[in-house]
C-alpha cells in the first residue's frame, strides 16, 4: 500500500509540474523535445529504484513492460494530435487537455488493472468500434489536408451532443458555461473527455501485453503511468512538426489507417513492435521528405519566374 501511494503521489505532482513548467501552453520544439527527454529518463529510473529496493525481477518485468507500453503508446499520440485538430481546440489550451485527459486515463486504466485482464476482455468488441472510426478519420484527414475543421460538423461532437448539452465556443480553460440560465459544457470538456475515452480504449490491447510480461498489478500500473507521462511533450513535437511539413497530414492518415487495421484484426493478426515502429518512422520519414522536394520545387519555380 506504501509503494502503490508513493507511486500515485508522483504521478500527481508530475502531472502538476508538466502543467505548470513544461514549456508553456504551445511550448517550443526544444522545450518538448528536451521534455520529453525528461520523462523517458524517469521511466527508466525507475526500474533502478525497484532494484535498488532489492526486487530484480521486478524491475527487469517493469523495463520490460515499459518499453512495451512506450512503444504501443505511440498509436495514441497521433490519434490525439487528430481528436485535437478536429475540436479545434486553441493552441493555449491544448497541453492542459493533454494532461489532464492523460491524468484521467492513468486513473481509469488503475481500475482495469486492479480488475485484472477479464475486465478488458468485457469491452473486447469496442475495439471494431474504434477501428473503423479510425478508417474514416483516416480518410478525412487525407482529403482535407491542412484545411481547419469545424468541430461543429465532426461526427465527435454530434454524437457528444446527444448525451451532454454543449455551448458553441470555447471560453478560456472554463469546462462549464451558463448561457440563459442553463449549464452547459464547452467544447474543451468534450476534448478532454474524448482524450481520456480514446486512451482507454488502446488500453484493451496494450494492458493485456504488458500481462503477458507480469502478473504484479503495481509494475503493469507503473509501467502504464509512466508510459503516459511523456506523452504530452512527444505530443507537442509531433505537433510542430505538423507544422513545418505540407505532406505530414498524409504520413498520419497512413498510420491511423494501419492502426484501425490492427484493431479490426486484432483477434488474427498480431503484429511484431518492430513492424509498427516502422510503419510510422517509414510514413513520417517519407511525408518529411516529399514535403521537403515539394518545398524545394516551389523555391525554385518562384525563382524562375521573371
Amino acid at each position: 500500500m506504501l509503494a502503490w501511494a508513493a507511486l500515485s503521489v508522483f504521478v500527481l505532482l508530475a502531472i502538476v509540474a508538466d502543467l505548470r513548467f513544461g514549456g508553456g501552453s504551445a511550448p517550443s520544439m526544444r522545450a518538448a523535445i528536451a521534455w520529453s527527454l525528461v520523462w523517458t529518463a524517469a521511466g527508466v529510473a525507475f526500474a533502478g529504484v525497484l532494484a535498488a529496493a532489492g526486487d530484480g525481477r521486478a524491475a527487469g518485468e517493469y523495463l520490460a513492460g515499459y518499453l512495451i507500453e512506450k512503444s504501443l503508446s505511440l498509436d495514441n499520440l497521433f490519434v490525439f494530435a487528430v481528436l485535437l485538430t478536429f475540436f479545434a481546440v486553441p493552441a493555449a489550451q491544448r497541453r492542459m487537455v493533454l494532461l489532464w485527459g492523460v491524468g484521467l486515463a492513468i486513473v481509469l486504466r488503475a481500475g482495469f488493472i486492479l480488475a485484472g485482464a477479464a475486465a478488458l476482455d468485457a469491452f473486447h468488441g469496442a475495439t471494431y468500434v474504434l477501428g473503423a472510426l479510425l478508417i474514416a478519420t483516416a480518410i478525412k484527414i487525407a482529403r482535407s489536408g491542412s484545411e481547419e475543421v469545424d468541430p461543429e460538423r465532426t461526427l465527435a461532437m454530434r454524437l457528444l451532443r446527444r448525451v451532454v448539452p454543449l455551448s458553441d465556443q470555447y471560453e478560456g480553460d472554463r469546462l462549464f458555461t451558463r448561457r440563459a440560465g442553463r449549464r452547459l459544457a464547452t467544447p474543451l470538456l468534450a476534448a478532454l473527455a474524448m482524450v481520456a475515452a480514446f486512451d482507454v480504449m488502446f488500453a484493451i490491447d496494450s494492458i493485456p501485453a504488458i500481462f503477458a510480461v507480469t502478473r504484479d498489478t503495481f509494475v503493469v500500473f507503473a509501467a502504464n503511468a509512466f508510459s503516459l507521462l511523456g506523452m504530452v511533450s512527444l505530443f507537442f513535437v509531433l505537433d510542430g512538426l505538423l507544422d513545418r511539413f505540407r505532406h505530414l497530414h498524409l504520413g498520419l492518415a497512413a498510420i491511423l489507417g494501419y492502426v484501425a487495421i490492427k484493431m479490426l484484426l486484432a483477434d488474427v493478426w498480431h503484429p511484431p513492435l518492430a513492424l509498427s515502429l516502422g510503419i510510422i518512422v517509414g510514413s513520417l520519414a517519407i511525408a518529411m521528405a516529399t514535403s521537403a522536394v515539394a518545398e524545394r520545387r516551389e523555391g525554385r519555380a518562384s525563382g524562375a519566374r521573371p
